[in-house]
């Protein structure tokens, strides 16, 4: 029976091509699930929509505003899972896989949504980096800004992680105000056309910020520009093929790729049978080779293993492997589903044909597999495999076998399994499960031009750890070489890599003007009014308040030492003081200059400031002795707003002086400050 053709979201509506498309199948009982084409899709109007709609709607609400938005989807999202497990059957995954892959995709959204508001101001520029004075007089100064790119973000996603992909790439762009395109690869296509539209029904996002196409790109990269970028998953070979395309040659498009990874985990010697590192080995190992049938991008292909221990590690795998059902993923006690299909099923038993030439297999039969509640035939099955290779021929550290198979590889010391490691030329992830921190740190130190991330595993991590397989939103996803030379997540560089960076050159108060945030130099207002007596809405960036002088006398420093117990000699013995060359006598302490600072500007009485919650970048810039008279200038110096509270942040200027103008400490006060009208 032919089915209809899975839908293009363009141009703010769901498109039908103008073909019947070719057939997608159900990994498990080869049934057609739908047809896919994007023949009659207008790609050049979608970036045009992205750009003329979805971009300037994104770029009018602030990070704040955004990151909202994120949390707001990731719960939509969460509430309506069951519908995305019910299809992600049909790409042959078990419940545990669609989890992973469902789950850990809005886990990204939930975590953007929270760096959003806690790592980026209720604005819509990102500063970044001090101030940099570049003149004698301060009047020339230079500040770093990060503002949205005026493009699209085309994101070509992979087989593999249908749900989780799509939204690890549109989290960061969109909190960086870009609108994305989504293009997932075609065997589990109607998985993510369903999560978009879960996505488009909710209403959420607006419109134009979020586009989706069913089936080839066509000619879209023809239509790229500077302002635009590509972020790609998939093979080393589309990757390179997509690269050179001459739009984004010639228009130097920002492009990010995620590839091809023979990953590797690491056995130390300690790690011997009857350890806990070598059970955690051989556990950590099995789950990689099974987790999603091992279609991974960061499962573990090449298992190095001390000779003295090959074969109790093959043992004692293939031993859990034994135990491992294979079959239809709604059958109760299956382990391990199908592969996402047919032709990934035949590229796999050319890729062990080929490591098997160079080791044998000692678990499995690419040919044959007992499968429970299926036909092992019509559906992608293939039983885990588990090989020796021989770590001196070229195959294990160049074939892949995207499935459920690994090789293990013996070595004999340190420094040549860092030399076999650098073969994979380049990997997303790796391990090394050890209860040695030496060997631990001689690895992961030689390795790591080669990795995007490691897992140092050990009994004491093991309990929390996330494993060897799982991309962290906080952390980079990516690696050099073969693993496409590209990032993603990683927080705020996920984010980063969706603006421009610009290097803004000025006068203190224009650069102020720019970027929101008031700069050394600019004016400052001093009003009748304390500063701590203003609402968040009446507070003006510059708003300052001077107070003092305060005297620093000996007996001041004599009680704070007692009543804290700080007896430094430099504060209690003078002649100890006189010996050392900072300070050529008694001084102050550096926390009792700042409190006696915060005694002078300190408001006593309830106001809108609700709390201190912090200083930032406290320095003490000269040491301050008995007698000293001390004034303090505190400044409004950024203010932020959250949406969702009766309150928002600001930082103060702290520049503490001494009387002879020269500034003793500098440092950043934050605080919580009410609303007038809360809600505001």
């Amino acid at each position: 029976m032919t089915t209809a053709p899975l839908r293009s979201y363009a141009g703010g509506r769901w498109r039908a091509p103008t073909d019947d498309g070719r057939p997608l199948h159900d990994a498990v009982t080869g049934d057609e699930v739908a047809r896919i084409s994007s023949a009659g899709i207008d790609m050049a109007g979608m970036l045009d929509h992205g750009r003329r709609v979805g971009g300037p709607a994104l770029r009018e609400l602030t990070f704040h505003q955004r990151a909202g938005l994120l949390k707001a989807l990731a719960a939509h999202l969460r509430e309506r899972r069951d519908e995305l497990y019910a299809v992600s059957a049909r790409t042959g995954a078990t419940l545990f896989d669609s989890r992973f892959d469902v789950d850990g995709g809005i886990s990204v959204l939930q975590a953007y949504a929270t760096r959003g508001r806690r790592e980026l101001p209720n604005d819509t520029v990102y500063v970044e980096g001090a101030v940099e004075p570049l003149s004698k007089g301060g009047t020339f100064v230079g500040q770093h800004v990060a503002t949205s790119l005026r493009g699209v973000a085309v994101q070509v996603n992979a087989f593999n992680f249908p749900v989780w992909g799509p939204l690890e790439k549109l989290a960061p762009a969109f909190l960086a105000g870009v609108p994305s395109v989504i293009k997932p690869a075609s065997p589990t296509a109607f998985l993510t056309a369903k999560l978009v539209e879960l996505i488009v029904g909710s209403g959420l996002l607006p419109e134009g910020t979020l586009q989706f196409i069913a089936g080839g790109v066509g000619d879209l990269f023809d239509h790229l520009t500077e302002q635009d970028l590509v972020s790609f998953t998939g093979s080393a070979a589309t990757a390179a093929r997509l690269r050179t395309h001459p739009a984004i040659v010639n228009r130097a498009v920002r492009f990010s790729a995620e590839a091809d990874s023979l990953n590797l985990s690491i056995l130390g010697p300690d790690a011997a049978p009857g350890t806990p590192e070598f059970d955690l080995y051989v556990k950590q190992l099995v789950t990689e080779m099974t987790v999603k049938a091992g279609q991974k991008c960061t499962a573990i292909r090449r298992a190095f293993v001390p000779e003295q221990h090959v074969n109790a590690v093959c043992e004692a795998v293939a031993a859990r492997l034994a135990k491992v059902t294979v079959g239809n993923p709604a059958a109760e006690g299956v382990r391990m589903g199908a592969l996402a299909g047919l032709e990934q099923r035949e590229e796999v038993r050319r890729s062990v044909k080929a490591l098997s030439d160079a080791g044998r297999i000692v678990f499995g039969d690419p040919d044959t597999v007992d499968v429970l509640d299926a036909d092992a035939e019509r559906g992608a099955f293939v039983s885990p495999l588990l090989l020796v290779g021989d770590p001196d021929r070229a195959e294990p550290h160049e074939v892949e076998a995207f499935g459920p198979v690994s090789t293990v590889l013996p070595y004999g010391s340190t420094e040549q399994v860092v030399a076999l490691a650098a073969r994979g030329q380049g990997s997303l992830a790796g391990s090394v499960v050890t209860g040695d921190t030496a060997f631990a740190r001689d690895v992961v130190l030689g390795v790591a031009p080669w990795h995007g991330r490691l897992l140092v595993l050990t009994r004491a991590d093991a309990q929390e750890s996330t494993g060897h397989g799982s991309p962290l939103p906080a952390l980079v996803h990516g690696g050099p070489g073969r693993a496409g030379g590209g990032e993603e997540l990683g927080g705020l560089r996920g984010v980063l890599h969706h603006m421009q960076r610009t290097a803004v050159q000025a006068d203190p108060d224009t650069l102020t003007a720019i970027t929101g945030r008031w700069v050394p130099g600019s004016v400052r207002t001093e009003t009748e009014e304390h500063p701590f007596r203003k609402h968040l809405e009446e507070l003006r960036l510059g708003d300052t308040i001077v107070a003092g002088p305060r005297v620093v006398t000996q007996e001041d420093v004599e009680h704070f030492a007692e009543f804290t117990g700080d007896t430094f000699y430099a504060h209690m013995d003078q002649q100890a003081a006189e010996a050392n060359p900072l300070f050529g006598g008694r001084v102050a302490h550096g926390y009792l200059v700042v409190s006696l600072a915060a005694g002078l500007f300190v408001d006593p009485d309830p106001g809108p400031v609700l709390a201190n919650f912090g200083v930032d970048n406290l320095r003490f810039l000269t040491p301050v002795k008995f007698d000293d008279a001390l004034t303090v200038t505190l400044t409004c110096k950024q203010i932020t707003p959250r949406d969702s509270a009766g309150y928002g942040e600001v930082r103060w200027d702290a520049d503490v002086t001494r009387q002879d103008g020269e500034s003793v400490a500098r440092y950043d006060v934050l605080t919580l400050v009410a609303k007038r009208k809360a809600g505001r």
